[in-house]
C-alpha cells in the first residue's frame, strides 16, 4: 500500500502557476534539455513545501530511445526533476549562490510509469536545509496516483 502524500492536494490549485519556467531557471543553472521543470503551482516557504510540474509530451527528447514501442519517462529523470524542485526550494529559502548538486537518493520506490500527455507533479518537503546540505522528501504524482517517492540529498558545491 502506498504511503500518504506529503501534503493534502485538495486545497491547492494545481492549475495555478506561481513561478514560471523562466523564473525557475533564474535560480537554477540547468539549461537546454535539462530545463526539466515547466512551472511551480504551489510554494509555501514557511512550511518548506513546493509543488513543481512537468507536462510530459510525446516529442520530449528521451521518448525515441527509452523503451521503443512503449515510450516511458525514465525514472532517473523523475528523480532529476524532484532534485531540481528541492534545489529550487533551498535556494529560495536562503538565496545562496552555490550550486546544489546531487548528494544521494534514499528510500526510493517507483510505483507507476509515466507516459506522454501526462502532467507530473513533483511534491517536495524540505526536511533538513543547512548551509552545506539539503535533504528533502519528494513524491511524483500523476493522474491522482503516486508514481514514485524518494528522499533526496543535495550538497552545496562551490
Amino acid at each position: 500500500m502506498p504511503p500518504p502524500l506529503l501534503f493534502d492536494l485538495e486545497g491547492i490549485d494545481l492549475d495555478h502557476i506561481c513561478v514560471t519556467q523562466e523564473q525557475i531557471y533564474e535560480y537554477l543553472p540547468h539549461r537546454h534539455e535539462f530545463m526539466l521543470l515547466h512551472g511551480i503551482c504551489h510554494l509555501d516557504i514557511e512550511k518548506k513545501h513546493i509543488i513543481a510540474f512537468r507536462d510530459i509530451r510525446a516529442d520530449d527528447w528521451w521518448f525515441p530511445g527509452h523503451v521503443p514501442g512503449r515510450p516511458l519517462l525514465p525514472g532517473v529523470l523523475m528523480l532529476e526533476m524532484a532534485g531540481q524542485a528541492s534545489g529550487l526550494l533551498a535556494k529560495m529559502l536562503d538565496e545562496t549562490e552555490a550550486f546544489i548538486g546531487f548528494g544521494g537518493v534514499d528510500q526510493c520506490k517507483f510505483r507507476e510509469t509515466v507516459e506522454a500527455y501526462t502532467r507530473l507533479y513533483l511534491l517536495c518537503r524540505g526536511v533538513d536545509i543547512r548551509h552545506r546540505r539539503v535533504v528533502s522528501d519528494t513524491q511524483g504524482v500523476a493522474n491522482g496516483r503516486l508514481i514514485f517517492e524518494a528522499r533526496i540529498t543535495g550538497v552545496r558545491m562551490r
